[in-house]
């Protein structure tokens, strides 16, 4: 899973360091979202899908790893 935070878009709402407390925050200076984990591990996926879908104008974006092939 890869996140990225489109800081032209965000505007700060923190709806996603809510959500997903241990993968977003907020900087102090603008509260513009910051991620704090870049590959977050299994556990938070759901969060990460949850936060990107609740932010208000779009600023993140989720991209799936591709499926292993075995």
């Amino acid at each position: 899973m890869d996140i990225a935070i489109d800081h032209g878009r965000c505007i700060g709402a923190g709806q996603c360091a809510l959500i997903a407390p241990q993968v977003f925050d907020q900087r102090i200076e603008d509260g513009l979202a910051v991620l704090l984990v870049e590959r977050p591990d299994d556990s938070q996926r759901e969060a990460v899908r949850e936060a990107s879908e609740s932010c208000p104008l779009g600023a993140i974006s989720v991209r799936e790893d591709p499926p292993a092939r075995g």
